[in-house]
This record gives structure tokens, sequence and C-alpha cells, in this order.
């Protein structure tokens, strides 16, 4: 016996329950009667054709005066046909709609692995998933995402080289790490043959004009109070040293030997490193000694906030550009002026990869065996040059 939509009309759920009605002729294909008066198409099976004793499944077709009764019983026979089969319907569509999307892979991949990165790496990562990933790909399923989204995606930043460079990475990385953790079929990686924007370096170096401008307006700015000495101070240091930003905001007095004019910072971009204290860097610091915003600070440059260290640098160098003038001029940008002074001084490549830490320093014993002098004495030619711009 069929049913029929008049049969279907007229039935009702009186009380708390449910009322079922059963195909005779379709074995597992009914109606389920909502006391709401809601009415569903059912398909009632046991799992892989399994006897009573297999796992009882359940699937909602659709809802009645939605779809048609004869199209939801050839619905319904499509899935008991899989059954047949040995198939699973219900399962695959929970496992479908379970399935990990790239959210997950990277909440995964936030909780087990960025913090072993680096501070500076972990953020890039973030503001790279935050920013880029997310909005447009975070809600798709691992398994589902190809290389033309992938493609998309790395199309619509064609304006910002680097920076869409930079997500492909992190998003192949999350890729890479999903296959690893079984949520994607292996070496289907789909930003493989995704071709990389081509990157102009750009190494913008200051000229001895630029850093006489530099050097005045920073004194005016601290003499106007419109910047802290602090500030001037760590910008000059970056200038003096070739060091980077955070190796120079996070800098603890423990680190600092002023008698040997050595920095030895216990881990960098690179791993441990020393950096070269020329005569006026060791001068600007023993001032910034006696004239510390928080003398009782274990850092070099106290922050605004007890017991943290100075971060936000870019506005005062923002201000120090505009009144110096400058344009499109990047405080990375010391670090590069700082390489070419010594580069015009004389000063051999390697001597300079040393200052910079461009090597990798794994261990300190590398040190031992290495002479200081050669480095101490282009640290204070870089110091010269400067601070006859910087420092009058």
């Amino acid at each position: 016996m069929k049913l029929t939509k008049r049969q279907i009309d007229g039935a009702t759920a009186p009380g708390k329950k449910p009322v079922y009605l059963w195909e005779k002729s379709l074995a597992g294909f009914g109606v389920k009667v909502l006391p709401s008066g809601t009415k569903k198409f059912i398909v009632k099976y046991r799992a892989y054709g399994g006897g009573r004793t297999a796992t009882q499944r359940w699937i909602t077709i659709g809802a009645h005066g939605q779809i048609p009764l004869e199209q939801a019983r050839k619905r319904a026979q499509q899935i008991l046909a899989a059954v047949a089969n040995g198939d699973d319907p219900q399962s695959e569509r929970l496992a479908f709609r379970e399935a990990p999307r790239l959210s997950d892979v990277w909440a995964r991949f936030e909780d087990s692995e960025l913090s072993s990165k680096k501070a500076a790496t972990a953020r890039d990562y973030r503001a790279n998933w935050v920013q880029v990933i997310e909005p447009k790909l975070g809600a798709i399923r691992v398994a589902d995402l190809s290389r033309a989204h992938v493609d998309k995606l790395h199309r619509s930043m064609s304006g910002t080289p680097y920076r869409a460079n930079r997500a492909i990475a992190l998003l192949s990385k999350l890729m890479t790490l999903s296959e690893i953790w079984e949520w994607r079929n292996q070496g289907t990686n789909p930003c493989r043959y995704i071709k990389k924007y081509k990157e102009e370096a750009r190494e913008r170096f200051f000229s001895m004009p630029e850093l006489n401008k530099l050097g005045e307006a920073m004194r005016n700015l601290v003499d106007e109070g419109a910047i802290w000495p602090d500030m001037a101070n760590a910008l000059t240091l970056l200038l003096l040293t070739g060091a980077r930003r955070n190796e120079v905001l996070s800098l603890k007095w423990s680190w600092v030997s002023l008698d040997q004019g050595l920095i030895r910072l216990p881990d960098s971009k690179t791993g441990k490193k020393t950096l070269y204290l020329s005569d006026h860097a060791v001068r600007l610091l023993q001032h910034q000694q006696k004239h510390s915003r928080d003398p009782d600070s274990s850092y070099v440059f106290p922050g605004q906030r007890e017991g943290k260290h100075l971060i936000n640098i870019a506005k005062p160098w923002s201000k120090i550009c505009e009144r110096a003038g400058l344009q499109d001029a990047r405080i990375h940008d010391l670090r590069h002026t700082a390489a070419s002074i010594a580069v015009g001084q004389g000063v051999g490549l390697p001597i300079i990869g040393r200052l910079l830490g461009h090597s990798q320093t794994q261990t300190t014993a590398r040190y031992a065996h290495v002479d200081n002098d050669p480095a101490l004495t282009a640290a204070n030619t870089i110091g010269r040059a400067v601070a006859g711009a910087l420092l009058k």
C-alpha cells in the first residue's frame, strides 16, 4: 500500500509525541507527523544493509508541502538502493557535514605549533590568517580546497606581491599539515603549482644629508616634548648597531656589557647573537641608563606599562620623518644604512655580516674562536659616521 497525499494531509499527532505513517510497498519510507502539524518525509534503515544488530539510521528527505510525495518517494528509493549495495548514506552525510574546515586546521596549528615560533613569525602568521586567508577560505572544507580557490586568492592580491606570497606560503603549510593529520589525501596540496609573484628588493639607504635632517628633527622633537628621549635613543641605537627593531626594543640591561662594548642577545631572528657597540653607542647607553623614564626597569627602553618594554615607535618615527621631510622611509632602512656606511668606509663584507648578524649562530662556542676586535673596529667606523649626523 502506498501513502497518498490525502492521507498525509489528514494525519495529526494529538499527543506530545510524533506519529509515523509508513509505506508498506517501500519498507523504510514514511512520514513523521509532529504535534506542531509539521510533516516530514523520512527514511529509516539499518546501516550497511545489516540486520537487527546494525545501527539504525534516520534520514529526513524534506517537508511535506515543499517536496511532492512522488519526488520524496523516488529519493527514498535511491537511498534504500544505496543501503542495499552496502552503503551508509546518513553516515556519509554526517561525515561530510562534520568534515574539518580550513579554520579547524588553523585552530589546531595555533594550539599545537604556533607557540614554538618566534614572536615576529607568530605575529605575521596571525595577521595573514585573520586579515587574508580566513575571510575568504576559512569556512571551506579542507578536502574541498582546490587550486582554483588558492589561485583566486593569490590573484586578488596582485597589488601586494610580498604579502600575497607570504599568505600562500602559510596556506601551503596548513595544507601540508592537513595531509600529515590525514584530513586531506596525501600529495594534494593545492598551493603546489601556484607561481609566486616577483618581489622587488627594497633597499633604501639614507644619505648623509638625510641623516643630518633626521638628527636635527629628533633633537628638536625631543626638546619640544613631542617624542620621548627614550624613543630617540632607541632609533639612534638601531642605526649605530644595524640591529633589528625588536632586538633593540626588547633589550635588557643584563645582556649589555658596556665595558666590553658588547650586547649578547640570548635569541634573535637568527638565534643567539652579539651586537658590537661603538664608543658612541656606549655613551648613548650610559646616558640612557642615567636618564631612562624608568630607571628601575630591567629593560633598556621601558614601555608605558610597568614591567614591559617599548613596543610602538612607528608613530614617533613618522613624526621624525615628517619633520625631516623624508618620504617613503622605514625604520628598517636604518639597518640598511648602517651596512651601506660600513661598505662606504671600506669595511669587508664578512665583518659587516657579523655586525648585522647575518650568519646563523647556533652556539656561543662559535664566538670563542673569533676575535672581536675587527667587528668592534667596524662598529666604531659606523659610529663615527653616524655621530657626525645624529649626535651633534
